[in-house]
């Protein structure tokens, strides 16, 4: 058993038990998501936890991992969501269409960020990162224009096949006071999804290869020196980390049913992919579980959680006015700046450096 838990993570291990208790929390809360939380706003952001798990662990691939900051991921997010999107809308809604679109969405991803890698990742630090971000906006304003593909500004609504269709009902009574309908197929797919491309980047990060990644951002000219060919491992890195991030947006179309530039192109996404990197710690794919989980949950229930203490505090009008579902985003910037002040290596490099401080103790 011990065997296969190793092959399975690759060796990493969380190394910390209040860590491994957090994680294996986590995976039950969203194996269990339909049935321990109950209700459409539950399994939506249950769903969109499984979404940017896998987008943020893409991203942390090349930032924590490879040293990489770009502003692109994005992009390639978009370029999945509406592989789905336009594929269904003109062939229909058949798994022939998901199929045709993934492949489309995958291979425009792969074409671009080779090209994006090998003449951009020569230029270093802060300009590398203006260039992407010059792509990333091109791209998001070619989206908005091509209406006749993309459907403008206001993007594409399709239908997916009837199995993961919410009006396919598997069962007629409820199991445990949920319908067993294509919706919660749909969403036991994403989570099957989630797993593996999870597993999948653990196991890159913890290859040869992934240890070359880390040398690359440790010191690139040593391991330039030593005989490693940076470009190309940058490049590759760029690429996979692309790949992954269409991924993720083919599952945020396949769940949405929907698709448009706000919704996976949005510069705003790419600042919570940033801060959910920071909060669950750079350069551990755990890391994106755990703060794509605590990112996402705050800003879903902050407001409603605001508006039962404003209602609790109403005998104190300032209190009451301070805790305003209205200035939700302040509080979530507070808890931002707290998290980073007590957890400055993110939650998972927090928890780990304790583990190590109590191992170099006992020694």
């Amino acid at each position: 058993m011990n065997k296969i838990l190793t092959r399975l993570v690759s060796g990493d291990f969380p190394r910390n038990r209040v860590l491994a208790v957090i994680l294996v929390g986590l995976l039950l809360a969203l194996a269990f998501a339909p049935f321990i939380f109950p209700g459409v706003k539950a399994l939506n952001v249950a769903a969109k936890v499984l979404i940017f798990i896998v987008l943020v662990a893409s991203f942390d691939l090349l930032l924590g991992y490879t040293g990489i900051v770009s502003f692109a991921h994005t992009m390639f997010f978009g370029i999945g969501a509406y592989g789905i999107a336009v594929a269904t809308s003109h062939m229909g809604p058949t798994w022939a269409a998901l199929a045709v679109g993934l492949i489309c969405a995958l291979s425009l991803s792969f074409v671009l960020s080779l090209a994006v890698g090998l003449f951009s990742l020569r230029v270093k630090a802060i300009f590398f990162a203006m260039i992407t971000l010059a792509v990333a906006s091109a791209f998001q304003t070619l989206a908005s224009q091509l209406s006749e593909i993309t459907g403008g500004e206001d993007g594409l609504s399709f239908k997916v096949p009837a199995l993961l269709s919410p009006s396919t009902e598997f069962f007629e009574q409820p199991f445990l006071g949920v319908s067993i309908d294509g919706r919660l197929l749909t969403y036991y797919l994403l989570f099957v999804v989630t797993l593996v491309l999870l597993l999948s980047l653990l196991r890159i990060v913890n290859s040869p290869f992934g240890r070359v990644l880390q040398a690359i951002r440790e010191n690139e000219f040593r391991a330039e020196a030593i005989g490693y060919r940076v470009v190309v491992y940058r490049t590759t890195s760029s690429v996979l980390s692309a790949l992954f991030a269409t991924m993720a947006g083919a599952m945020l179309a396949l769940w949405l049913r929907y698709n448009g530039p706000d919704t996976s192109l949005s510069f705003e996404i790419m600042i919570d992919v940033l801060l959910i990197v920071v909060i669950g710690g750079m350069g551990t794919i755990y890391g994106a579980a755990i703060g794509a989980a605590l990112f996402l949950v705050a800003q879903s229930y902050l407001q409603d959680l605001l508006r039962l203490g404003s209602e609790a505090a109403s005998g104190l009008p300032w209190l009451a006015a301070l805790l305003s579902p209205d200035r939700w985003l302040l509080w979530l910037g507070l808890l931002f700046v707290l998290s980073v002040y007590y957890f400055p290596t993110g939650v998972v490099g927090r928890l780990r450096a304790v583990r190590a401080q109590g191992l170099s103790k006992r020694t």
